[in-house]
């Protein structure tokens, strides 16, 4: 965020993981100082959490910050360096919250720490599409009395569409690759019962399988012949000829048996 009047320069955001009620902290810096400052009163209000799921951020692989979660009981999981969407739910909320703010503080730009406490108020009054109702709602049981603002609402609900189509894409995406891999392993799988291809060489004496079994031909030779080989094509198709009628025509055909 830009640089402001009374210094802050980051925001602190903290999400529950189960009524997805965010807390919002502008801070000067993002030591393990401030950091804890923001814990520290959080928990005066609501308790500390069973768990802390964060970024490896220097305030967070501070020894401070250790001992904090170690005296409180707070169990701290790290996410994998490289790996937002570990905390996605955090890093969602920065796509919700940045465009709100940025909203708001157009005409002071360095003010824009004054507008934090009601971006809060209008995303945990706003039902995301997991829990269907407002964290401020499951949080406390009532709902949350804040004055109409529809530039906000309409904000929130076009971040709402936006993550929608994120989430589908993804969606596409993750089948695409499911169906890529199955497809691969149905072909290596095929490929490994399969057997090589028979080569036939012009002049040799072959078969052709029967494909056609229609009434009263179920006791019919299988393989009809023989034919001799005339000429080679690709692909292991044959031009064969009957060898007992060699003025007859001559048939393609991919499907021989060896008579040899």
């Amino acid at each position: 965020m830009e640089a402001t009047k009374k210094a802050y320069n980051y925001i602190l955001v903290v999400v529950d993981a189960f009524s997805k009620f965010v807390w919002l902290y502008p801070t000067k810096s993002t030591g393990a100082e401030a950091v804890l400052d923001r814990l520290r009163k959080q928990a005066a209000i609501f308790g500390n959490p069973a768990r802390i799921v964060t970024d490896r951020g220097s305030a967070f692989t501070s020894h401070p910050f250790k001992e904090y979660c170690a005296e409180e009981g707070i169990q701290h999981l790290l996410i994998a360096t490289g790996v937002p969407r570990g905390n996605g739910q955090v890093e969602r909320m920065h796509k919700i919250v940045v465009p709100m703010i940025s909203k708001l503080c157009q005409e002071k730009p360095s003010q824009w720490y004054r507008h934090v406490k009601r971006v809060q108020q209008y995303i945990n009054s706003t039902p995301p599409r997991s829990t269907k109702f407002a964290p401020f709602r499951i949080q406390t049981g009532m709902e949350m009395r804040i004055p109409n603002m529809p530039d906000l609402q309409q904000l929130l609900a076009r971040v709402a569409v936006e993550e929608l189509d994120e989430d589908r894409e993804a969606v596409r995406k993750a089948a695409q690759e499911n169906i890529a891999r199955i497809q691969s392993e149905n072909r290596k799988t095929f490929n490994s019962k399969r057997k090589q291809e028979e080569q036939y060489e012009v002049g040799e004496l072959v078969a052709i399988k029967r494909t056609q079994f229609g009434s009263g031909l179920r006791l019919q030779p299988k393989f009809l012949g023989p034919y001799q080989v005339t000429e080679k094509l690709n692909h292991c198709r044959y031009e064969v000829q009957n060898v007992d009628d060699h003025e007859g025509p001559a048939y393609t055909t991919t499907v021989a048996e060896y008579l040899k």
